[in-house]
C-alpha cells in the first residue's frame, strides 16, 4: 500500500454510458465510474468491456481514472466469471474495480486497484482499517458519516485513500445492510435489483392501529454537500463522488460542472491540486436545483439530528414560482411575476398527491397551462422543469483540454517542434527536408504562430509559442507536424500517468466481528474462506439464499420517522413502535434507538 498523496483531491462522476462519461470529463470529473455487463449494483446501467475501453481511451488523454462497478455480492457459480470480468477490465486499462465480496480477495487477481464499495458497510474506524490491511486502496464511506467520524476514521486508517458521497439520492437504509426489498419479493439492493421499497407509500400507524399518516415516510431528499468540501477535505476525504449511474447526460454535465466549480475554488484557497489534466469549458452556469433533486439535505454531516426526509413525494417537486391567485379555464394569475416560459413544467399538490401540468404561454403573472384541474386560488406552485435551462443544458458545447507551450527550431536538417504540457510532460517532433529562408521574418513568425495555435479538437489549447527560426514553412506544414506532434504527445502522457498497481495481500489481521449474521452478506464459499482466515468462527447466510425474513431487521438506519415527524421522545412522545403497510399487504415494524439517536425496521410479514 501507497501513501496517499492528500495534495491531489478527486472529483468522481457517474457514468450510465459512454456518452454520459465523456460529458463528467468534458465537465471537469477527474475520474468517472461506471458498470460493466454483470455484477453492478446498478444493473439498469450495464455497458460492454468494449464500451468501456474506448471510454478509458478518452479519459486517460486529461489523466482522469475510470473505475468499473462491480459491487454486488456473488453466487458460487458466478465467482469465476466475475474474476475473468475484472482480468477484461484489467486489459482493457480500466484503473480501479468496485468491489462488494470479499470472496474475491480469495482469488487469483490482476494486478488493478480494489475499493471498497458503500455496500461493505464502511462506516467504522475498525472495518476501513481491516479494509486497508487486506489490500484495498480506496473505501467509500457510509453516507450517514459525520465528519468527525470520517476524521476518526482517517486516524486508524492512514494509508487508504476515502472517497465520500457529496451528492444525489440517498438510501433511507445504510448501504448494503438493507433487506426491504429482498424480504418483499426477492429483488435484492445486494444483487443489483433493489425495488426501491423506500420510494413506495406506506399507511403508517402506531401499535393500537392508529393512522399517523399516509405517504411516503421512508423517502430521503437528495445529498448535497457542496457548502462543507473544505471541511471533507480537512477531515482527510481524498474523493468526492457523485450518485447517480442512472441518470442522464444533462444531469451528470450539471452537477459535474456545479462541483467542478466549488472544488476548484476551495483547492485554490488550500494551494491543492486536482488530480487529473486539463480545462473544462462549459457553455451554460451549472444550477443543481435546476435538474432532477427531491429537496437537499447535507445528511448528518454535522452530527446529530437532522429532518432529511422528502415524504411528501418521492419525485421531484421543483423551485416555487409563487402562490395561485385566481384560476380559469387553462390560465392561472400567480401572486408574482414568475419569469415562466413555455415549455416548463409546474408541479402542486392535489389532496396530497403530486400533479403538474404545462406552461404553454406566460405574460407578466399570468399563465396559459395545459390543464388546471385540481388548482385553486392560494395553492403553492413549483416549477420542477425549466425548458429554457435545460434547452441551454442540451445545447451546451463542453470541452475539456490540456494546455501546451509549443518552441519551434532550426536545426540542421530541418525544424524542431517541441511542446511542452501542463504536467511538464513534453515531446519533440522533427521535420526533415529543404526550406528556404524567409523573407519577411515577422510575417513567416505571424504564420508559424497561427498554424500551431490551431489546437481546436485535439484536447490541447496552446497558451504560447516560442520560434527561434528564421525559415519560411508552409502552412501545410506547419498544420503536418503539430498534428504529429501532438499524437506524439498524447502516446508520451499516456506512458507517463499515473498509475497504481493494486495488490491483495496476505495479511491475516483479525476481522472487527467473530461472528456474522444475514448482515455479512456471505452468499458464497470463497467469502468463508475469507472470513475465516480473519478469525471469524460462525457464518450465517445472507438474506439473498433464500432464508425467512419475517422477525428480523431488515434496515438499518440513522433517519428517525420520529424526529422527522415531530414525535421524536425527546419532546415528549414515548418511543414505542411504529408499523408501516404498504399497497401489497407487507408489514414492517419500525423500533426506535434513541440512545444512538436511529431506527431499525423489522418484517413483520
Amino acid at each position: 500500500m501507497v501513501e496517499v498523496n492528500s495534495n491531489k483531491i478527486e472529483l468522481l462522476a457517474p457514468a450510465k454510458d459512454i456518452d454520459c462519461g465523456k460529458a463528467a470529463i468534458d465537465s471537469g470529473a477527474d475520474a468517472v465510474y461506471i458498470g460493466g455487463p454483470d455484477f453492478g449494483a446498478r444493473k439498469a446501467a450495464a455497458n460492454t468491456v468494449d464500451d468501456i475501453a474506448s471510454l478509458v481511451s478518452y479519459a486517460h488523454r486529461f489523466h482522469v481514472n475510470v473505475y468499473a462497478a462491480l459491487n454486488t455480492i456473488l453466487k458460487d457459480d458466478e465467482i469465476d466469471a466475475a474474476v475473468d470480468l475484472i482480468k477484461r477490465y484489467h486489459a482493457a486499462g480500466v484503473d480501479g474495480v468496485l468491489i462488494q465480496d470479499v470472496g474475491l480477495l480469495e482469488c487469483d487477481l490482476p494486478p488493478i486497484a480494489l475499493i471498497a464499495s458503500t455496500q461493505m458497510d464502511n462506516s467504522s474506524p475498525g472495518k476501513v482499517a481491516f479494509l486497508e490491511k487486506v489490500g484495498f486502496q480506496r473505501a467509500v464511506l457510509a453516507r450517514e458519516l459525520s465528519i468527525d467520524e470520517i476524521r476518526a476514521i482517517r486516524s486508524a486508517a492512514p494509508s487508504i485513500e476515502l472517497e465520500c458521497f457529496v451528492h444525489g439520492a440517498l438510501c433511507v437504509g445504510m448501504s448494503g445492510q438493507c433487506y426491504m426489498s429482498v424480504s418483499m419479493g426477492g429483488r435484492s439492493g445486494n444483487r443489483g435489483e433493489c425495488a426501491q421499497p423506500c420510494r413506495k407509500p406506506y399507511e403508517l400507524a402506531d401499535g393500537s392501529g392508529k393512522r399517523i399518516m399516509h405517504g411516503y415516510p421512508l423517502s430521503l431528499a437528495d445529498l448535497d454537500r457542496s457548502q462543507h468540501i473544505e471541511a471533507l477535505i480537512d477531515s482527510g476525504v481524498t474523493s468526492f463522488k457523485i450518485e447517480g449511474r442512472l441518470k442522464d447526460r444533462n444531469y451528470v454535465a450539471n452537477v459535474c460542472a456545479f462541483y467542478r466549480n466549488a472544488l476548484d475554488t476551495v483547492l485554490a484557497k488550500k494551494g491543492m491540486m486536482r488530480s487529473s489534466s486539463g480545462r473544462s469549458t462549459v457553455e451554460f452556469t451549472p444550477n443543481v436545483h435546476k435538474t432532477f433533486n427531491r429537496g437537499y439535505t447535507d445528511y448528518f454531516i454535522r452530527g446529530g439530528r437532522e429532518r432529511a426526509g422528502s415524504v411528501r413525494t418521492p419525485k421531484m417537486i421543483g423551485e416555487r414560482v409563487g402562490a395561485v391567485r385566481s384560476v380559469s379555464h387553462k390560465s392561472i394569475t400567480l401572486d408574482t411575476d414568475a419569469e415562466c416560459n413555455a415549455g416548463d413544467g409546474l408541479s402542486f399538490f392535489v389532496n396530497d398527491e403530486l400533479s403538474g401540468t404545462a406552461v404553454e404561454g406566460a405574460q407578466g403573472n399570468t399563465l396559459r397551462v395545459g390543464q388546471s384541474t385540481g388548482m385553486k386560488a392560494g395553492m403553492e406552485l413549483y416549477r420542477n422543469r425549466d425548458h429554457r435551462f435545460i434547452t441551454q443544458l442540451s445545447k451546451s458545447r463542453n470541452e475539456r483540454s490540456v494546455a501546451v507551450r509549443m518552441t519551434m527550431k532550426n536545426v540542421p536538417q530541418g525544424v524542431v517542434l517541441s511542446v511542452s504540457d501542463e504536467d511538464d510532460i513534453s515531446i519533440e517532433y522533427t521535420w526533415t527536408g529543404e526550406l528556404s529562408a524567409a523573407e519577411k521574418k515577422d510575417e513567416a513568425e505571424a504564420v508559424i504562430r497561427k498554424q500551431l495555435m490551431r489546437t481546436g479538437g485535439s484536447g490541447f489549447h496552446c497558451t504560447s509559442v516560442d520560434i527561434d527560426c528564421d525559415r519560411f514553412i508552409p502552412a501545410s506544414v506547419l498544420n503536418a507536424m503539430r498534428r504529429e506532434a501532438l499524437s506524439l504527445l498524447v502516446a508520451e502522457r499516456e506512458k507517463n500517468r499515473p498509475r497504481f498497481a493494486g495488490s491483495i495481500t496476505t495479511d491475516d489481521a483479525p476481522y472487527i466481528r467473530n461472528e456474522l449474521d444475514h448482515t455479512g452478506n456471505v452468499l458464497n464459499e470463497k467469502s468463508k474462506a475469507f472470513y475465516r482466515r480473519h478469525g471469524v468462527g460462525r457464518i450465517g447466510d445472507a438474506a439473498e439464499s433464500g432464508i425467512s425474513m419475517e422477525g428480523k431487521r431488515v434496515m438499518r438506519t440513522r433517519y428517525c420517522i420520529r424526529y422527522q415527524l415531530d414525535m421524536c421522545m425527546l419532546n415528549g412522545a414515548s418511543a414505542e413502535p411504529l408499523y408501516l403497510k404498504d399497497e401489497e399487504g407487507h408489514v414492517f415494524r419500525a423500533e426506535f434507538d434513541c440512545a444512538r439517536c436511529g431506527m431499525d425496521i423489522f418484517k413483520q410479514k
